[in-house]
């Protein structure tokens, strides 16, 4: 029991280190005045470009990939006792005590910790449902539902292990937390339609 809270402690820290504030400090940037504010990867992007993007982006997944796969694989811990383990860095990243206690909407962390519990297997599963639904809809945060809709079938399928099940469903209410001001918006991308020019002026 103590090693798991102290390696939850562990997990928790490491999330929490917002790295997007602090590499953006160094390029001169702040992540926090551009999109929405979060200081996550996206926002990384657009204040600084491609490679701070990149790099925010890696270290936001790695935070979460590295105490998870240390503990499930090389300490081979499973069941109950990885479940805290592998939310404390979302929960760190979203509620970062660097920051206040605020933070990120948790996307690239959540990432990280399917990396550290299935190394590949999830990931791309993620990544794939993510990128379509998003090309199609333009809304994140319905895209993300959908996302997490489809791990769910896939976990079904292919890893039906109790412990992913409820890591799954811990990830799914602290995303859609984060992302419910999407979710109050229309989940299809709103599409402007131009008036033909004979049908302009009262024509």
């Amino acid at each position: 029991m103590i090693e798991t809270i102290s390696w939850t402690v562990v997990a928790f820290l490491s999330g929490s280190l917002p790295f997007a504030v602090w590499f953006g400090r160094l390029a001169g940037k702040n992540v926090r005045a551009v999109g929405d504010r979060n200081p996550g990867a996206i926002n990384a992007f657009r204040a600084g470009g491609k490679w701070l993007g990149l790099a925010v982006l890696l270290l936001d997944v790695s935070k979460a990939a590295a105490p998870i796969g240390w503990a499930y694989y090389e300490w081979g811990w499973r069941g109950a006792q990885m479940i805290p383990v592998a939310i404390a860095p979302m929960l760190g990243h979203a509620y970062s005590p660097f920051l206040g206690f605020k933070g990120g909407k948790a996307i690239a962390t959540a990432l990280g910790v399917w990396i550290g519990l299935t190394l590949w297997k999830v990931p791309v599963v993620a990544v794939s449902a993510l990128t379509i639904f998003y090309l199609t809809l333009r809304n994140s945060g319905w895209s993300l539902l959908l996302t997490l809709a489809t791990l769910g079938v896939y976990l079904s399928l292919f890893l039906p292990e109790p412990t992913f099940f409820i890591v799954l469903a811990l990830q799914t209410v602290l995303l859609l937390w984060k992302h419910r001001q999407d979710l109050h918006q229309p989940p299809w991308r709103k599409r402007v339609v131009s008036t033909p020019p004979e049908n302009k002026a009262g024509n």
